[in-house]
Protein backbone atom coordinates (compact mmCIF):
# COMPACT_ATOMS: atom_id res chain seq x y z
CA UNK A 1 0.00 0.00 0.00
CA UNK A 2 1.30 3.25 -0.69
CA UNK A 3 2.44 5.12 2.65
CA UNK A 4 0.28 8.31 1.58
CA UNK A 5 -2.26 6.74 0.54
CA UNK A 6 -3.80 4.47 2.93
CA UNK A 7 -4.14 7.58 5.33
CA UNK A 8 -7.30 8.90 5.95
CA UNK A 9 -8.47 12.25 5.08
CA UNK A 10 -10.15 14.44 8.03
CA UNK A 11 -13.46 15.56 6.86
CA UNK A 12 -13.76 18.71 9.16
CA UNK A 13 -17.97 19.65 10.06
CA UNK A 14 -19.64 21.53 6.95
CA UNK A 15 -17.51 19.65 4.21
CA UNK A 16 -18.65 16.87 2.02
CA UNK A 17 -17.37 14.51 -0.78
CA UNK A 18 -19.76 12.82 -3.56
CA UNK A 19 -18.15 10.82 -6.70
CA UNK A 20 -19.84 10.44 -9.89
CA UNK A 21 -18.51 9.01 -13.38
CA UNK A 22 -15.31 10.24 -12.50
CA UNK A 23 -15.64 12.92 -10.70
CA UNK A 24 -14.47 14.07 -7.16
CA UNK A 25 -16.67 17.02 -5.70
CA UNK A 26 -15.70 18.28 -2.52
CA UNK A 27 -18.52 20.98 -1.10
CA UNK A 28 -17.06 23.04 2.00
CA UNK A 29 -18.24 26.28 3.83
CA UNK A 30 -15.71 28.47 1.32
CA UNK A 31 -17.08 26.63 -1.70
CA UNK A 32 -17.18 23.47 -4.45
CA UNK A 33 -14.03 22.35 -6.02
CA UNK A 34 -14.45 19.76 -8.89
CA UNK A 35 -11.28 16.91 -10.03
CA UNK A 36 -11.18 14.09 -11.96
CA UNK A 37 -10.25 10.82 -10.33
CA UNK A 38 -9.51 7.23 -11.90
CA UNK A 39 -12.24 4.97 -11.93
CA UNK A 40 -10.27 2.39 -10.15
CA UNK A 41 -10.04 4.81 -7.32
CA UNK A 42 -13.00 4.09 -4.85
CA UNK A 43 -13.39 6.71 -2.06
CA UNK A 44 -15.51 5.70 1.03
CA UNK A 45 -16.83 8.23 3.54
CA UNK A 46 -17.08 6.85 7.07
CA UNK A 47 -16.84 8.56 10.29
CA UNK A 48 -16.07 11.87 9.19
CA UNK A 49 -12.84 10.49 7.06
CA UNK A 50 -12.70 9.75 3.29
CA UNK A 51 -10.64 6.88 2.71
CA UNK A 52 -9.37 5.80 -0.60
CA UNK A 53 -8.51 2.42 -2.10
CA UNK A 54 -7.72 0.83 -5.42
CA UNK A 55 -8.91 -1.85 -7.44
CA UNK A 56 -5.15 -3.66 -7.71
CA UNK A 57 -1.71 -3.01 -7.21
CA UNK A 58 -0.26 -2.06 -10.63
CA UNK A 59 2.64 0.11 -10.82
CA UNK A 60 0.46 3.03 -12.45
CA UNK A 61 -2.53 2.46 -9.56
CA UNK A 62 -0.42 2.42 -6.88
CA UNK A 63 1.76 6.49 -8.14
CA UNK A 64 -2.44 7.42 -8.57
CA UNK A 65 -3.31 6.07 -5.09
CA UNK A 66 -1.44 8.55 -3.38
CA UNK A 67 -1.83 11.27 -5.74
CA UNK A 68 -5.57 11.35 -5.43
CA UNK A 69 -5.27 11.39 -1.59
CA UNK A 70 -2.85 14.59 -2.07
CA UNK A 71 -5.39 16.19 -4.40
CA UNK A 72 -8.36 15.38 -1.98
CA UNK A 73 -6.63 16.45 1.42
CA UNK A 74 -5.41 19.84 -1.03
CA UNK A 75 -8.91 20.11 -1.66
CA UNK A 76 -10.41 19.67 1.82
CA UNK A 77 -8.24 22.14 3.33
CA UNK A 78 -9.08 24.37 0.37
CA UNK A 79 -12.82 24.52 1.12
CA UNK A 80 -12.62 24.87 4.38
CA UNK A 81 -9.05 28.10 4.90
CA UNK A 82 -8.17 28.06 1.69
CA UNK A 83 -4.66 28.59 0.57
CA UNK A 84 -2.33 32.10 0.24
CA UNK A 85 0.64 32.78 -1.16
CA UNK A 86 3.13 35.98 -0.56
CA UNK A 87 5.21 38.06 -2.67
CA UNK A 88 7.77 40.88 -2.03
CA UNK A 89 8.62 43.63 -4.75
CA UNK A 90 11.82 44.91 -4.13
CA UNK A 91 13.76 47.47 -6.51
CA UNK A 92 14.32 51.38 -6.16
CA UNK A 93 10.82 53.07 -6.97
CA UNK A 94 8.89 49.16 -7.86
CA UNK A 95 5.38 49.48 -6.12
CA UNK A 96 1.78 47.76 -6.71
CA UNK A 97 -1.24 49.26 -5.62
CA UNK A 98 -5.03 47.84 -6.17
CA UNK A 99 -7.04 49.24 -8.56
CA UNK A 100 -10.65 47.74 -8.98
CA UNK A 101 -10.68 44.29 -9.47
CA UNK A 102 -6.70 44.38 -10.57
CA UNK A 103 -2.89 45.24 -9.37
CA UNK A 104 -1.01 48.02 -11.10
CA UNK A 105 2.30 47.34 -10.80
CA UNK A 106 5.62 50.08 -11.25
CA UNK A 107 8.76 47.27 -11.77
CA UNK A 108 10.83 49.32 -13.41
CA UNK A 109 9.59 49.12 -17.38
CA UNK A 110 8.76 52.64 -18.95
CA UNK A 111 4.94 51.57 -18.52
CA UNK A 112 2.56 50.30 -15.66
CA UNK A 113 1.53 46.36 -15.75
CA UNK A 114 -2.37 45.73 -14.87
CA UNK A 115 -2.72 42.51 -13.34
CA UNK A 116 -6.34 41.47 -13.41
CA UNK A 117 -8.08 38.78 -10.81
CA UNK A 118 -9.24 35.57 -12.22
CA UNK A 119 -11.77 33.55 -11.21
CA UNK A 120 -11.67 31.91 -7.43
CA UNK A 121 -8.62 34.38 -7.41
CA UNK A 122 -8.36 37.36 -4.83
CA UNK A 123 -5.40 39.65 -5.40
CA UNK A 124 -4.63 41.76 -2.33
CA UNK A 125 -1.84 44.66 -1.63
CA UNK A 126 -1.45 45.40 2.23
CA UNK A 127 2.10 47.47 1.24
CA UNK A 128 3.41 49.17 -1.88
CA UNK A 129 5.71 46.23 -1.90
CA UNK A 130 3.39 43.19 -1.04
CA UNK A 131 0.64 41.21 -2.94
CA UNK A 132 -0.85 38.82 -1.18
CA UNK A 133 -2.63 35.64 -4.07
CA UNK A 134 -5.40 33.97 -2.27
CA UNK A 135 -8.24 30.92 -3.10
CA UNK A 136 -9.04 28.00 -2.83
CA UNK A 137 -7.79 25.92 -5.72
CA UNK A 138 -4.15 25.54 -4.68
CA UNK A 139 -3.12 25.08 -8.27
CA UNK A 140 -4.18 28.44 -9.33
CA UNK A 141 -3.05 30.45 -6.72
CA UNK A 142 -0.05 28.72 -7.27
CA UNK A 143 -0.26 29.68 -10.97
CA UNK A 144 -1.60 32.89 -10.85
CA UNK A 145 1.78 34.13 -8.24
CA UNK A 146 4.05 32.36 -10.58
CA UNK A 147 2.60 34.41 -13.28
CA UNK A 148 2.78 37.79 -11.15
CA UNK A 149 6.69 36.58 -10.59
CA UNK A 150 7.23 36.44 -14.14
CA UNK A 151 6.64 40.23 -15.18
CA UNK A 152 10.06 41.04 -13.69
CA UNK A 153 12.11 37.80 -12.39
CA UNK A 154 14.54 38.77 -9.39
CA UNK A 155 17.61 39.59 -10.49
CA UNK A 156 21.42 38.46 -8.85
CA UNK A 157 23.00 41.40 -8.21
CA UNK A 158 20.82 43.78 -6.47
CA UNK A 159 17.44 41.29 -5.80
CA UNK A 160 15.64 43.61 -7.65
CA UNK A 161 12.40 41.98 -8.94
CA UNK A 162 9.42 39.93 -7.94
CA UNK A 163 9.84 37.05 -5.19
CA UNK A 164 8.30 34.64 -2.39
CA UNK A 165 7.94 35.42 0.74
CA UNK A 166 9.63 32.84 1.44
CA UNK A 167 12.28 32.99 -1.03
CA UNK A 168 16.22 33.62 -0.77
CA UNK A 169 17.90 34.69 -3.91
CA UNK A 170 21.52 33.42 -4.16
CA UNK A 171 23.28 37.11 -4.45
CA UNK A 172 26.17 37.38 -6.42
CA UNK A 173 29.47 39.27 -6.18
CA UNK A 174 29.84 42.29 -8.72
CA UNK A 175 32.66 43.42 -10.59
CA UNK A 176 35.73 44.35 -8.86
CA UNK A 177 37.82 47.31 -9.76
CA UNK A 178 41.16 47.06 -11.11
CA UNK A 179 43.66 46.38 -8.22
Amino acid sequence: MSRIGRMPVALPAGVTVDVKDGKMTVKGPKGTLEQDIDTRIAIAVENGHAVLTRANDSKELRAKHGLYRALLHNMVTGVTAGFSKGLVINGVGYKVAKQGNKIVLNVGYSHPVEFPESDGIKLDCPTQTEITVSGIDKVKVGQVAANIRSIREPEPYHGYGIRYKDEVIERKEGKTAGK
